[in-house]
């Protein structure tokens, strides 16, 4: 009897056409990133538990693969790139002053019950740029993001930015404690207006014009207009100065000629904590989720004993790969196999061909011609997976069979 032919809930297989469609995304958005001076990294799928801490402000421990070393260890299944960069970057980068551009590739884990269609074991790729805290390395963050959306095929989607500056200026002003602040954050976050409110008229010590400037932020995301709208609505200087920063960004970002896809959202606020500065996250037709998530994250580093300013995004490749398949936008993927059939005969003619076609960059199999089958039946697999032509081979030669 056969067991465990299925895989576990928020996992799955890709093979064939839509493995060659992932693997060539990869490579559109992989050159992109090169393009831009990128070099690559890779780091463990697993780590100690510390990387991930709650001291980091990364995935809860509650959604954490975690399991333990002969040595007693903690260890975890990588929730989420940016800290392993951040520690491979104060291990390897410590004493060098100029910024450091660093991209990768490879599968996160995350273990929620909470699926809602989503997977627990992605694909991403990303790029960190390390040592630059200046307002035009936020502008070529989105402008990257922004190019490698459109290099994979995307056509339309929007960027929304947001500055986790803004809503902090407000808290401090306000002089919330950290777990109202960050249940306040969950509900903006959501878009809850309803909870955001009842959570705040139950603390007493508010103000009705702090109560009434938190609930605003829900309200606060459009186009370039709503930054003026929030400049208004605040007298702390950490929030002003968030809004400075995010005009400063759009002027550049204008520039870049990217102005059509981004937006503003200042309730925009992420799960991950370590986020210091501007936020912003891609969206597009077709799926539930954001396809690209990135932010400054300008404490992070110095938890590992480096303090420079850091930021950087993520490409959800299935995500992207979902919606690429929904607007029928998925990169073609010509076939590349050619299949040479030989009779028992044949087979050191065979190898001299498949020698041959070889050397000349041809990718080729070598099939044995099974009695029980006709010429019939390897043309017809040759189509149904995608192969590029079959050559029949016997001791007299090579006869084509199929070619696309």
């Amino acid at each position: 009897m056969r067991k465990f032919v299925h895989t576990p809930e928020g996992v799955r297989d890709i093979y064939g056409t839509e493995c060659r469609q992932k693997q060539k995304i990869q490579e559109l958005i992989h050159e992109n990133f090169s393009s831009f001076g990128y070099e690559d990294i890779e780091t463990p799928t697993f780590e100690f538990f510390d990387v991930f801490g709650r001291e980091i402000g990364t995935t809860p421990s509650k959604e954490l693969y975690k399991f333990f070393d002969k040595e007693g260890n903690t260890l975890v299944l990588r929730p989420d790139f940016t800290p392993s960069i951040g520690r491979c970057a104060a291990k390897y980068f410590m004493e060098q002053s100029v910024p450091v551009r660093l991209t990768y590739l490879g599968n996160t884990y995350t273990n929620t019950s909470n699926l809602q269609g989503k997977l627990k074991e992605v694909t991403q790729m990303g790029v960190e740029l390390i040592g630059d805290p200046t307002v035009m390395a936020d502008a070529e963050m989105v402008h990257l993001a922004v190019s490698s959306l459109k290099a994979s095929g995307l056509k339309e989607f929007q960027v929304s930015i947001g500055e986790i500056g803004f809503f902090k200026g407000i808290c401090e002003e306000a002089k919330l404690d950290e777990e109202t602040e960050m249940n306040l954050r969950e509900f903006i976050s959501n878009k809850n207006y309803f909870g955001a409110e009842e959570l705040l008229l139950g603390n007493a010590d508010l103000a009705p014009e702090k109560i009434e400037s938190f609930l605003k932020i829900t309200e606060l995301f459009g186009s370039y207009e709503v930054l003026e709208e929030a400049l208004d609505l605040v007298n702390n200087e950490r929030s002003q100065q968030a809004i400075i920063r995010l005009q400063q960004l759009y002027e550049l970002l204008k520039m870049y000629g990217d102005e059509k896809y981004v937006s503003f959202d200042l309730g925009l606020v992420s799960k991950y904590h370590y986020y210091t500065g501007i936020i912003f996250k891609g969206y597009t037709y077709g799926v539930g989720d954001a396809v690209v998530t990135g932010g400054r994250y300008d404490s992070l580093l110095s938890y590992f004993g480096k303090d420079a300013a850091s930021i950087g995004f993520v490409i959800n490749v299935d995500g992207l790969m979902q919606a690429l398949a929904s607007r029928k936008l998925t990169p073609e993927v010509l076939p590349q196999i050619t299949s040479l059939v030989y009779e028992e005969s044949a087979v050191k003619e065979a190898i001299r061909y498949a020698c041959e076609f070889r050397k000349l960059g041809e990718c080729c199999e070598l099939l044995k011609l099974d009695e029980t089958h006709d010429e019939k039946s390897y043309v017809e697999f040759a189509k149904t997976n995608n192969r590029k032509a079959v050559m029949k081979i016997t001791l007299k030669g090579m006869k084509k069979l199929y070619e696309v």
